[in-house]
């Protein structure tokens, strides 16, 4: 059974799909070759829309209509961790070669193991810690590692070591 052109006044055989609803829904009517070159002519998605909802419909469609997550999924441990990482409070005035008293600071095992897993000589200055740290994330860091799930669980370790050692220098020079 052939269907008719849905365009008025047409009796062609309607072989094309043409959308009636803007809606991506799967109702459509069927024209003919003439009507269906007419009808996608003439078709504008965006017609009835204002700027700020056409705006809005592009910026969805970069992601398929999908909506997406941060770094390593919604707010987790990491992101948590990675956030409190990044805010450094402590102030350069704590930590400059005249008036840093490492030698004052005494490290318990959590401050060991956190020097152990940096890399680092235990009672290194601040800023040596600091540089140690960026250079660790640059390397560790699933972006620069194809997304690899092994270097984002070794990025954690980094940096709740790291964590460790600013909240103990923080403590031990404020206190």
């Amino acid at each position: 059974m052939k269907n008719i052109c849905a365009w008025e006044n047409c009796f062609e055989i309607g072989e094309y799909k043409a959308p009636t609803e803007k809606d991506n829904s799967k109702k459509y009517k069927l024209l003919c070759l003439i009507h269906v070159k007419e009808f996608n002519k003439n078709w504008n998605y965006f017609s009835d829309m204002t700027e700020n909802q056409i705006y809005n419909f592009l910026k969805s469609d970069m992601t398929w209509h999908k909506p997406t997550q941060s770094f390593s999924s919604s707010d987790n441990f990491f992101k948590i961790l990675w956030n409190n990482a990044l805010k450094d409070e402590l102030k350069s005035k704590y930590f400059n070669s005249e008036n840093e008293s490492v030698n004052k600071l005494k490290f318990n095992s959590n401050d060991l193991k956190a020097f152990s897993v940096l890399g680092l000589s235990v009672g290194l200055k601040w800023n040596k810690v600091q540089e140690k740290f960026k250079k660790l994330v640059k390397k560790f860091h699933p972006d620069m590692n194809a997304g690899n799930k092994k270097y984002e669980e070794k990025l954690k370790v980094i940096t709740l070591a790291y964590t460790q050692l600013k909240n103990t220098y923080r403590n031990k020079i404020d206190a």
